[in-house]
């Protein structure tokens, strides 16, 4: 056994239940063949409703969760997780990456915050993270396009999707903002 795989063996324990809650199909199952493959217990969700309800019935020792999902935000899960059990080690997934969200998140309890698409390795390597051991920085790291993206639209969620109060909180004319949220996200 070489010496990462020992590492997330000390890691891992005997409890190995893991909860996977996203509402992308195909994803949930590619992951928790993945995850299963790897030596979890696999249980999934697509719901906040779901992913609460399994939660509170037997808390995971792990959990992968999806910040946005249909009925609700991820963050709701995390909490039930942390109610249940202090000890789980549970990581936010999200496609809309911002600092606030990811910030919240630590808050409540998770051990990491990975931007989709996150592969199941960089997923297994946050679970099995040794508490205080620093992830590598990333291959590819935002653009400064793409973080000054990810502040106005964070501001534009903050505000209720409020066009006039955004521009006025980041001091920017309306119609160039509107130009902006226009715009796909830079890469």
């Amino acid at each position: 056994m070489s010496e990462a795989e020992e590492q997330a063996e000390d890691v891992l324990g005997e409890d190995r239940s893991l909860l996977i809650v996203d509402d992308d199909r195909p994803f949930l199952t590619r992951l928790a063949r993945a995850m299963e493959s790897r030596g979890f217990l696999v249980d999934t969700a697509e719901s906040v409703d779901e992913a609460i309800a399994k939660a509170r019935a037997a808390a995971p020792a792990y959990a992968v969760v999806d910040m946005r999902l249909g009925d609700g935000n991820g963050l709701d899960v995390v909490a039930a997780i942390r109610e249940r059990r202090k000890d789980s080690r549970t990581i936010i997934l999200t496609g809309y990456g911002n600092i606030a969200t990811a910030v919240t998140a630590v808050k409540l309890g998770a051990v990491d915050y990975l931007s989709k698409p996150a592969d199941a390795d960089d997923i297994y390597a946050a679970l099995t993270r040794l508490p205080g051991e620093k992830a590598a920085p990333p291959e590819n790291p935002m653009s400064a396009d793409r973080v000054r993206w990810e502040h106005i639209q964070r501001v534009y969620e903050m505000c209720d999707r409020n066009v006039s109060e955004t521009a006025r909180r980041l001091n920017m004319h309306r119609r160039t903002l509107q130009r902006i949220l226009a715009k796909r996200a830079p890469r």
